[in-house]
């Protein structure tokens, strides 16, 4: 244990190093994930399953480009971030690779959290609504990533404090964005039971997409479904999902829209509001009771407008 922890602090001239350590795998991943988008083009008109809207996969295309230019600026400033907690905790790990095994448990669980969090807080809704936009199923869903999604990197401390090395830390996350690339299909089914239990098939994945009322906030996992398992928020695929969100949107191809409107709609309802406590409420509160009372509210004032005019 001793060769584990207690790992020299990082200086922070070696930022440089650190980079070139923790890769670019996802950049690496793009002609392969091009290609094999591709193929699921060709097969899906091939077996004319009509599961692309060439208007969204471009606003899909559109976003993810986006998305990684963003996350390619802002690693040093991430890096310099990830060295800066490792170097405050005593317990520091060497740089061991399988490290790896552990770290990524731990940070599949901190992301079952941040996923979930994200559906039952609007502030943070705003930060991942963006990938539920999509109402065809395919795998250019997986590009739609918020460009605001780094607001939630506080949910992840836990991995920081850990005291795993900066590097492995960085290899994991990038693990677990690919990982997620395969679950956006519908070209494949179920796995055998045991599978479908422990990982986020596409079949786990396709529920999470659903706006049926069964399918509505369930099925949180990222890389593990065992999380859902535990916390009962697990929903099996029993009927075939209606995508994209229960609330239509004016356009699923502008970037920008796509990425800001919830935030609009925010700083327009909490304006709308009245009382600290009101406004409290449309800017934390669960998005679906928010839309649920903004609905209450708007067919009253139609109501009562309507009696007006009678009158």
């Amino acid at each position: 244990m001793d060769n584990i922890f207690g790992a020299d602090p990082i200086p922070y001239s070696h930022l440089i190093n650190l980079e070139k350590q923790s890769g670019d795998i996802i950049v690496y991943a793009i002609p392969v994930m091009f290609v094999l988008t591709l193929v699921e083009i060709w097969y899906s008109w091939r077996s004319n399953k009509k599961n692309y809207s060439g208007k969204e996969s471009f606003g899909s295309l559109l976003v993810g480009l986006g998305n990684v230019a963003i996350n390619v600026v802002a690693k040093m400033g991430l890096i310099y971030a990830a060295v800066f907690m490792y170097n405050l905790v005593p317990w520091r790990m060497t740089l061991n690779w399988w490290t790896i095994i552990p770290c990524l448990l731990i940070y599949d669980f901190c992301s079952y959290w941040a996923h979930r969090i994200s559906h039952f807080n609007r502030f943070f809704w705003a930060t991942h609504i963006v990938h539920h936009t999509a109402e065809n199923y395919n795998l250019t869903v997986s590009f739609r990533l918020s460009w605001v999604q780094h607001f939630k990197i506080f949910f992840f401390l836990p991995v920081a404090l850990a005291g795993f090395h900066p590097v492995v830390f960085f290899l994991v996350n990038q693990i677990g964005v690919l990982f997620q690339f395969w679950q956006h299909t519908e070209h494949i089914g179920k796995f055998p039971s045991i599978i479908e239990k422990l990982i986020v098939t596409p079949s786990n994945h396709r529920v999470h997409h659903g706006s049926n009322e069964r399918y509505l906030d369930k099925n949180f996992g990222v890389m593990f479904i065992i999380w859902d398992k535990l916390f009962k928020t697990y929903q099996i695929e029993d009927e075939k999902p209606n995508y994209g969100i229960t609330k239509k949107i004016n356009s699923t191809v502008n970037p920008l829209y796509l990425n800001f409107h919830e935030y609009g709609d925010i700083i327009n309802d909490v304006k709308k509001a009245k009382g600290f406590r009101q406004k409290l409420f449309q800017l934390f509160g669960s998005p679906s009771a928010v839309d649920k009372a903004n609905k209450l509210k708007q067919a009253e004032t139609e109501a009562k407008m309507e009696a007006a005019n009678r009158a």
